[in-house]
């Protein structure tokens, strides 16, 4: 049976921390069914953007339980449960999958570096086992942060093998060759990590994006999706513009902490910009201006704003 994957752009959803730096369940809740509301598909929660690595297994699990208990379909959620080991991994993954969540979203095994493609797949054959029937696994292909990444030719051999398991990846390399080549996968689900390649993405059969400015600017991406599966290519391009400059210019800045800091300003919820070290709150003169730059140049209105 071949997967139907979500169609459309996911939102890697941002992580909200109370003063304490306990999870701020409530603004979570509401952030994800804004999302959902504005026009995105899905949602990643604790992915990259979600400072996945900085919040516990406990904590993923409870959250996005709330999620769930919220009202929200747990088949909209493909939540990342990538960790360095395979019992954790799999852990947080069944849990996930128990709730109904569409799949999970694992990386590679990232803290030792310099390992075989032999190893990794050795690594994600011993995670499908762990995880037990129902294994639905998007694998986090993301070099640019864990380093360690996964080959082409590793995810076509698991998806070969392992059709059912391994039935998509999320390509964050930024490299448009390496995504090209994973959508001549037959049957893999590809989604890229950025609106930049979207429209090439969507022509070689991508289903849509996963990508961090969903939490702001989900709308504009999801506008331009589905004028692409209308066939409106007028449309594709004129979008597609506007959201590449979009993404351009959250990237001159450190990502998560400056949607943070919008997030905070836009719904007046002082909660939106803390995050979790390493990271530090992008300062509030510095977020008042970069609010005034996409207000001016994007006609920009989220969240309240």
């Amino acid at each position: 049976m071949t997967y139907s994957p979500i169609r459309g752009v996911l939102g890697p959803i941002l992580t909200p921390f109370n003063d304490d730096m306990t999870v701020a369940t409530d603004l979570y809740v509401a952030h994800a069914k804004r999302l959902l509301d504005e026009g995105c598909a899905g949602l990643v929660p604790f992915g990259t953007t979600g400072e996945a690595l900085s919040v516990g297994i406990d904590e993923r699990i409870a959250a996005i339980s709330a999620l769930v208990d919220s009202g929200i379909d747990p088949a909209l959620m493909i939540p990342g449960t990538g960790l360095s080991n395979v019992a954790d991994t799999a852990r947080l993954s069944r849990a996930c999958l128990d709730m109904g969540c569409a799949g999970v979203m694992t990386l590679p095994p990232f803290y030792y570096k310099g390992v075989s493609e032999e190893g990794l797949y050795r690594h994600f054959v011993q995670l499908i086992r762990a995880i037990g029937d129902g294994a639905r696994v998007f694998l986090y292909h993301i070099p640019p942060i864990a380093i360690v990444g996964i080959p082409v030719t590793l995810a076509a051999r698991l998806h070969a093998e392992f059709p059912q398991q391994i039935v998509g990846i999320k390509d964050s390399s930024g490299e448009w060759d390496n995504t090209r080549a994973l959508l001549g996968i037959d049957g893999l689900v590809v989604y890229p990590g950025s609106e930049l390649p979207l429209v090439e993405a969507l022509q070689l059969g991508a289903p849509g994006c996963i990508s961090a400015t969903a939490n702001l600017n989900g709308g504009a991406i999801a506008k331009l999706i589905d004028a692409h599966f209308e066939g409106n290519s007028a449309r594709v391009r004129e979008l597609h513009g506007d959201v590449k400059r979009f993404r351009l210019l959250l990237q001159d800045y450190a990502p998560i902490p400056a949607q943070k800091r919008l997030l905070a300003l836009l719904t007046g919820d002082e909660r939106w910009a803390n995050v979790r070290p390493p990271f530090t709150s992008m300062p509030e003169d510095d977020g008042r201006n970069l609010l005034q730059t996409i207000q001016q140049d994007f006609g920009f209105r989220a969240a309240g704003g």
